[in-house]
């Protein structure tokens, strides 16, 4: 076997596993499991029924980039598709988009690179998406986070770091424009690919329709975090806070297998920043963690199950 595959797999376990200790440590086992116990299950399951949702779009949504390349996916199989791709993600992080393809092409007959070619598209639209709340957050929490950044760091500092950028962004940029060979013409190449996947989504017959969803995708995640926080007494978040913890959620999971053992902690410290205590603020990010974990597991696995009773015909 690749030692490089294998190292893809298990290292990411191995980060995780360090960091559910570490993020343990600032909370006793006993106390967690309290807040678990004393949980509101009500809010914990009225933010699952807005992932669910969420879910349920995603599927609906991925018909209008298949359509124009002529393909017509039963529903059932793309939620299913969906379910088993997220399922996938949990043990082999980008490995969900593969798996998602290969349902397609082993159910309903789609190529496989065109499949996976509009799983990218979709992924470049959840980018801005995701780009776009960070810019609503830095808009909300303007003079939040102006004065977080110069309580902690010195104002002439930020104000030299921010022209370096600036000019070292426009000096890379210039570069990878001319870029002829090597990684330069690799990124070039990516950044083409992204624009034109971005600008692809308004091309489309209807292109109204899979913007309405991409939103409404994203409004639910929102949703499911905002439904979560109630679930544990006496919490309580502005907005803001709100944003910039799912935000934080939101980076972990990109960044581990599923967020396992980063979640936790990323959103702790993102609540801790509007004075919110670190044990309910730690066993919070649990809960809210293994909520859409378990959901995942639970209808990812039924995903798996009822594929080929579904498509028995096949």
């Amino acid at each position: 076997m690749n030692i490089k595959k294998v190292l893809k797999t298990i290292l990411p376990l191995i980060l995780g596993g360090f960091l559910v200790w570490y993020s343990i440590s600032k909370i006793s086992i006993d106390v967690l499991i309290g807040y678990f116990k004393q949980a509101n299950y009500g809010w914990i399951f009225l933010g699952l029924f807005f992932g669910i949702l969420s879910h349920l779009s995603r599927a609906y949504r991925w018909k209008f980039i298949l359509e124009p390349i002529g393909f017509k996916p039963k529903f059932t199989n793309s939620v299913l598709a969906v379910l088993v791709g997220y399922l996938v993600n949990l043990a082999l992080p980008r490995a969900g988009e593969v798996s998602r393809a290969l349902v397609l092409t082993n159910y309903e007959d789609v190529p496989f690179e065109k499949g996976f070619g509009t799983i990218v598209a979709e992924r470049i639209a959840d980018l801005v998406m995701m780009l776009s709340i960070v810019a609503i957050t830095l808009f909300v929490q303007f003079d939040f986070i102006y004065e977080l950044l110069t309580k902690n760091f010195n104002p002439i500092k930020i104000g030299i770091g921010l022209v370096v950028l600036i000019v070292g962004f426009y000096i890379f940029t210039s570069f990878v424009k001319r870029a002829k060979k090597g990684i330069l013409l690799k990124i070039k190449t990516f950044i083409s690919g992204l624009i034109e996947g971005v600008t692809s989504i308004f091309k489309m017959k209807k292109k109204w329709a899979f913007i309405f969803h991409t939103i409404f995708i994203w409004v639910m995640y929102v949703a499911m975090f905002w439904a979560t926080i109630p679930a544990i007494n006496g919490l309580n978040v502005p907005f803001g806070g709100i944003l910039i913890g799912f935000i934080a959620g939101g980076f972990a999971i990109a960044a581990t297998n599923g967020g396992i053992g980063l979640y936790p902690i990323a959103v702790a410290a993102a609540l801790a920043l509007f004075n919110v205590p670190t044990e309910p603020a730690t066993a919070f990010g649990w809960i809210m963690w293994t909520a859409q974990t378990a959901m995942i597991i639970i209808f990812g696995g039924l995903a798996f199950l009822f594929l080929p009773i579904y498509n028995k015909s096949k």
